[in-house]
């Protein structure tokens, strides 16, 4: 009989020449960038589905049109699918659902300059980013935007519009409400409201089918307001710790909330003030109430370790100049409060992540639904990066890849109400995927574009990278975009001299 090391051996070279076989007979053939196509086969891929299981593979993803039509076990050959006229060879790759920004701002400036709708669109799709949720934007530009995209006119991701409810009485809220469904949105952001009026807000988006989005501040209302009223997300994370308080937060006398600066410095101390006990009720009672949280981390991070997010790498090639001059130290643009932050900020907001994270974290260990978005254009975060680094974050929340690669897909599209459609790798779901070098699982570092640097056989290799995004059965190739992006931001800097 022949021992259990020597088969292991023998099955491992019968996996090596099959390996080898794909790789030898994979093609890839009539793939053009931005093309769609009526029937579309990936042959060879290693698949991670938005549903929160483990790899399978290799498949075959047959696509036709804009559907999923099928997921099949690889087909052996010289060459099998001979016959087809559009097929991509995955081998070595990894496919996984195109990751959703569930928030997401669809900027045409910075400040008072304009800055281009392909820029963000490049980058998020260079990114792997198929679907984003616009929170706040030019809403009569975004609606011709999203419909550009819808009918496959511009390279852009699939966009769902929230769009923010206005008013001083419940009253001016409710018509606000319903001028926001009559334009077309797909849903409704709230900020900064009393509670009557986010009440009556909220009872009018429930009436006309509308989701709703809380950016909630410092404010009347917090997460027993979004738990009472049926808010669908809470977006970052202010609401919770502030439920969780015995009394106010404990500000200095001179404190003004629309001085950022104070705003930022001392929302760094808040989670510690919130009562362990306290926050364990808030978060028991939204995840009851089905309040889910996109608690986007990578907005803050500057927060923690402002010479990090100064001098991202790919700010080199990558940051527009309109973008660069809008994160300078400012007390006219949103987000750039950064003038006299010191090592004692940090190291408060070093402490605030701590608690955060583990909130966020118990609150998924209860069951609620934990989403996933950047929030870039503001302090030092790039549209798209920032998305690869906030999946990082959730890592570091204590969450596994598996996990966290299903909040950027399968939750987000539950968070959309679009569970049925995107967000997996399903039969019938629309074809939004991404082809990956390299297991994500593994390390999500190989989600973002540039690849990483690694050392095979003493020498230094760049491996990684989203290699091919497909949105709505349309094939962009991710490298190629990025390329475009880099030109563009030459030109501006040019220009801009």
């Amino acid at each position: 009989m022949q021992k259990p090391a020597n088969l292991f051996k023998l099955g491992t070279l019968l996996g090596s020449i099959l390996i080898l076989t794909l790789s030898i007979y994979g093609e890839t053939r009539g793939v053009e960038s931005g093309n769609r196509y009526e029937r579309l086969i990936i042959r060879n891929v290693m698949v991670v589905d938005g549903n929160g299981t483990p790899a399978s593979g290799p498949l075959d993803i047959v696509i036709e049109g804009n559907t999923i039509q099928s997921l099949r076990g690889v087909r052996l050959g010289a060459d099998p699918y001979g016959s087809e006229t559009h097929v991509l060879d995955g081998t070595g790759m990894y496919a996984l659902p195109g990751l959703i920004n569930l928030h997401a701002h669809i900027h045409d400036s910075r400040g008072s300059t304009p800055i281009p709708f392909d820029y963000l669109y490049k980058l998020w799709l260079a990114c792997g980013i198929t679907t984003v949720r616009d929170v706040g934007s030019n809403t009569l530009k975004t609606l011709k935007e999203r419909q550009k995209s819808r009918d496959g006119q511009i390279t852009a991701p699939r966009m769902f519009l929230y769009m923010r409810v206005g008013g001083r009485t419940p009253a001016e809220a409710r018509r606000s409400v319903q001028n926001i469904q009559k334009a077309g949105a797909d849903g409704v952001k709230i900020f900064g409201m009393d509670r009557d009026i986010m009440q009556a807000a909220l009872e009018e988006a429930h009436k006309l089918g509308l989701r709703v989005s809380h950016h909630v501040g410092v404010e009347e209302t917090d997460a027993w307001d979004d738990a009472a009223f049926g808010v669908t997300s809470i977006e970052h994370w202010y609401g919770v710790p502030d439920a969780a308080l015995l009394g106010s937060q404990n500000f200095p006398y001179w404190y003004n909330y629309n001085d950022e600066n104070h705003r930022f410095r001392y929302a760094g101390h808040l989670w510690r003030e919130a009562d362990p006990a306290r926050l364990k009720q808030v978060l028991e009672t939204l995840v009851e109430k089905g309040v889910a949280w996109c608690p986007t981390f990578v907005i803050y991070e500057a927060n923690r370790d402002l010479l990090r997010a100064m001098n991202q790498p790919w700010f080199r090639d990558y940051l527009h100049p309109v973008l660069e001059e809008y994160f300078s130290p400012s007390p006219a643009n949103h987000g750039s409060y950064h003038w006299d932050w010191s090592t004692t900020d940090e190291v408060f907001w070093k402490e605030n992540y701590k608690i955060w994270m583990k909130a966020v974290k118990d609150y998924a260990n209860m069951g609620g639904v934990v989403g996933c978005g950047e929030d870039a254009g503001y302090i030092y975060m790039l549209y798209g990066f920032s998305l690869i680094r906030e999946l990082e974050l959730h890592q570091e929340a204590g969450f596994h890849p598996i996990d966290v690669i299903q909040h950027a897909t399968g939750n987000n599209a539950r968070i959309l109400g679009k569970e049925g459609q995107l967000g997996r790798i399903r039969q019938g779901f629309l074809a939004d995927l991404i082809l990956v070098e390299g297991n994500p699982l593994q390390n999500l570092k190989y989600l973002y574009p540039t690849g990483v640097w690694e050392l095979k056989n003493d020498k230094l290799v760049k491996n990684g990278g989203v290699q091919w995004t497909i949105k709505d059965g349309f094939v962009y190739r991710a490298p190629l975009l990025l390329e475009e992006v880099k030109t563009m931001v030459n030109e501006a800097r040019k220009n801009q001299n």
